[in-house]
């Protein structure tokens, strides 16, 4: 990455500094994560690391049809995942649309499950960024702890960087104490340069999170774009102290993935980032499997899906 933040936030300045990544080496990222997924782990370790992976999960609805009773239903599962099982620990955030923030805000008061509420024209990110701002005010305002922002992947591909820094430092202002996770788009950059590129932009303009995917588009979350990713954060964080957090979305569906991920992390990062505060899955139906799992090591046997309720 590059030894220093950039000195200006023009588009030419911004390119000069982007160029300056040191580029993907697209075998090395992958042969590593080929080697990572065959790690295995002890029966002990894994229900650790699979309660871990519940608390940092982000149960996600993002559905035009979503109502206020859906938001409640998921706020009773993310304060409490398995309600036959108290030691199951609550999962990390509800993510849902901003004009619904409030009702989850009420629907989890007095739990330690946060409030996340994607904006910025979630997903295409296609709007002006006035509409953008009120918009993550407005979330804010209602009870949003967390913000996840889309970044404009059409000016970051056309080489307006200026503009994809410009709002993210505007949409940074604007979530006042909120946390912002930036989303950015990775299935749409094309190649693990410009996911690298597009990850050390956000977290120069003040990103706390850097997000694969918002999940409506495919490729979405895969270990060698993380890896891409957390290498970025360690490389900002080696050269700063800087904390940035990270959250692969869209696609994790099983245990087994989940781990791999955990894995991933501790290799790349170390156990300081094994925590909801720095690392998270945005993947709803990944908190079944996990439930699922459990049972299976509790018991040696898988419970029924239909014991757990369908997000």
């Amino acid at each position: 990455m590059q030894t220093n933040l950039p000195s200006a936030t023009d588009s030419r300045a911004l390119g000069a500094w982007l160029r300056e990544v040191t580029p993907v080496d697209r075998v090395g990222i992958e042969e590593r994560v080929a080697a990572l997924k065959t790690r295995s782990i002890k029966k002990g370790s894994k229900v650790w690391a699979l309660r871990l992976a519940i608390s940092m999960c982000d149960i996600t609805t993002l559905e035009g049809k979503d109502t206020p009773g859906k938001i409640r239903q998921l706020a009773t599962k993310a304060m409490r995942p398995h309600p036959g099982d108290a030691s199951v620990p609550a999962v990390a955030a509800l993510c849902c649309y901003p004009d619904l923030a409030g009702i989850a805000k009420e629907a989890l008061a007095g739990s330690s499950v946060k409030v996340a509420a994607v904006a910025t024209a979630f997903p295409s990110g296609r709007s002006w960024i006035e509409m953008k701002v009120a918009e993550t005010r407005a979330a804010v305002a209602a009870g949003a702890d967390e913000i996840d922002m889309v970044i404009d992947r059409g000016a970051f591909l056309s080489g307006d960087y200026a503009k994809v820094w410009d709002e993210i430092v505007a949409v940074k202002e604007a979530c006042g104490p909120a946390h912002l996770k930036v989303i950015l788009e990775t299935g749409e950059l094309g190649n693990y340069d410009d996911v690298r590129r597009a990850s050390g932009l956000a977290i120069a303009a003040g990103a706390d999170f850097i997000k694969t995917s918002t999940g409506k588009v495919s490729p979405a979350a895969t270990l060698p774009v993380t890896l891409v990713m957390l290498e970025t954060i360690r490389e900002h964080w080696n050269r700063t102290g800087k904390i940035v957090g990270m959250k692969p979305a869209g696609g994790i569906r099983t245990a087994k993935e989940a781990i791999q991920y955990l894995v991933l992390v501790h290799e790349t990062l170390g156990p300081d980032w094994l925590t909801p505060d720095r690392f998270r899955f945005g993947a709803s139906s990944l908190v079944n499997d996990l439930l699922m799992q459990l049972e299976k090591e509790a018991t040696g046997a898988y419970a029924d899906p239909d014991d757990f309720t369908i997000d």
